[in-house]
C-alpha cells in the first residue's frame, strides 16, 4: 500500500462516505446506505462544503476512497480565542483496517488543526467503542470531560 493522500471530499465521493459510515456496528442503524445517496446526505453534504470550518475528508490509496474524516474548525472565544479541531466520522473501509491507516489519518487531521491554529483537538466517541477508546488512547487523547447529548 503506497503513501494516502487527503483531499476534501467532492460530490461524486458521497456514495462512499455513506458505504463507510454504514459498515459499522453502531452505523448500520443509524444510516441510509440504499444504492443512491439520499436527499439528506446531499444536503448536509452541500451546507458542509459550503463552510469555510468544516473539511469533509476523504482518504485515497491506490485510486480508492479508503478512509474519510470530518474535520469541524470551532472558533471560540475562550481560552485566548483559539479554535478547537473537531475530528468526527472516522471510518476506515473495512479491507484496510489494522494496518495503519487511522494513525496516519489523525496525523494528519491533528496537522490540518495546528495549521488553522488550534489549540487542541477533540472527538466524542460512543460508549459502546471500548476499540476506538483504547485507539485515541494510544494516540494521547485524554478523557478530559464528560459529555451530554439530548436527541431532538
Amino acid at each position: 500500500m503506497g503513501e494516502p493522500r487527503y483531499r476534501r471530499a467532492t460530490a461524486a465521493d458521497q456514495r462512499a462516505i455513506v458505504a463507510m459510515l454504514s459498515d459499522d456496528v453502531l452505523g448500520a442503524s443509524r444510516e441510509n446506505a440504499l444504492p443512491a445517496v439520499d436527499d439528506c446526505y446531499q444536503d448536509a453534504f452541500a451546507e458542509i462544503d459550503a463552510d469555510p470550518n468544516q473539511f469533509l475528508c476523504v482518504v485515497e490509496n491506490e485510486q480508492q476512497i479508503v478512509g474519510t474524516l470530518h474535520l469541524t474548525f470551532i472558533p471560540g472565544f475562550s481560552r485566548n480565542g483559539t479554535k478547537r479541531g473537531q475530528i468526527e466520522a472516522v471510518r476506515i473501509a473495512s479491507d484496510r483496517r489494522g494496518g495503519k491507516l487511522g494513525e496516519a489519518m489523525f496525523a494528519w487531521a491533528i496537522s490540518e488543526c495546528r495549521a488553522r491554529r488550534g489549540s487542541f483537538a477533540q472527538l466524542t466517541t460512543d460508549k459502546a467503542r471500548p476499540d476506538a477508546h483504547r485507539f485515541y488512547d494510544r494516540l494521547g487523547f485524554e478523557p478530559t470531560h464528560i459529555g451530554y447529548k439530548l436527541k431532538i
